[in-house]
């Protein structure tokens, strides 16, 4: 299986999965609440800029734009920090 074939995957079958059951706790806590804090608000806005920035590698994927070489390095960086993170940000630098 190719890199490319295998980020696919991996963003789609697990990474944005994980992103929306976490959407889907924070809005039940909030629902439960019957308000959202500002962590809340935070995480919500974090993780719709990653899911965002996630379908906008799948869509160079789609389009061609990404080599196997740059494929390969985002998959180590997302099975590491799978691996070992708790904050599920998986590998990716925030853009300042």
């Amino acid at each position: 299986m190719s890199h490319m074939k295998k980020l696919e995957e991996l963003i789609s079958q697990s990474v944005i999965v994980d992103i929306n059951d976490r959407l889907d706790e924070i809005f039940e806590e909030i629902a439960d609440n019957k308000e959202a804090s500002e962590d809340a608000k935070e995480e919500i806005e974090e993780l719709r800029e990653f899911k965002a920035d996630l379908e906008d590698v799948l869509e160079d994927i789609k389009n061609g734009e990404m080599d196997e070489e740059e494929a390969k390095e985002l998959i180590e960086d997302i099975e590491m920090a799978q691996r070992g993170s708790d904050d599920e940000d998986y590998g990716f630098v925030e853009e300042k």
